[in-house]
């Protein structure tokens, strides 16, 4: 009698890219947004900005005090993202100013934050505290200047929900894309 052994399983850290068939056209609402593709044309054609968000990132200056409301758009997507690319805290960051700008939502950052039962952090109103000294809190900062400037394209431009990938929500909504832990829709 032959025993066969179980596989050995081999977990890898890395971001998986699956190719477009070719027989399937993507709308162009759909179709993905490099992470490195900057918003600013002028930029793009000219070759003066940066050629990557981390780079963009990298460049930002820490601010010795932020604005209220760029703190609590630092503070979402610190909660939110801080263990995601920087292409998954600027969807997170670009959804905020989205729901700002359309109508639906309170018309500042902090509004949309502490708006009841949005974000899973927010406990009483509050935020937790926040490690200031950490790299995650530098990048959430960069990040929050970023999608509030609107000085970089986020692969969701036009999203107004998202939740972690790891519930399904029955929404009925338009998906747009999942970025890192998020599904993002509009």
């Amino acid at each position: 009698m032959a025993v066969q052994a179980d596989p050995v399983l081999q977990f890898i850290s890395a971001p998986v890219v699956q190719p477009l068939s070719q027989s399937a056209p993507v709308a162009a609402a759909e179709s993905p947004v490099s992470a490195n593709q900057a918003v600013a044309d002028e930029d793009v054609a000219d070759g003066d900005g940066p050629e990557s968000l981390a780079e963009l990132v990298s460049d930002h200056d820490q601010p010795d005090a932020l604005t209220r409301e760029l703190e609590c758009l630092a503070g979402a997507i610190y909660f939110e993202a801080k263990g995601e690319s920087l292409a998954g805290q600027l969807a997170v960051g670009r959804v905020i100013v989205a729901r700002t700008k359309s109508g639906r939502f309170p018309t500042s950052y902090c509004g949309v934050v502490y708006q009841p039962s949005q974000f899973s952090f927010i406990r009483g109103r509050a935020m937790p505290s926040i490690n200031r000294t950490s790299r995650y809190w530098r990048s959430a900062v960069a990040i929050a200047q970023i999608a509030d400037a609107g000085s970089w394209r986020s692969p969701v431009e036009g999203a107004l929900f998202f939740h972690a990938a790891r519930v399904s929500p029955n929404w009925r909504l338009t998906r747009i894309a999942r970025v890192d832990n998020h599904v993002f829709y509009r």
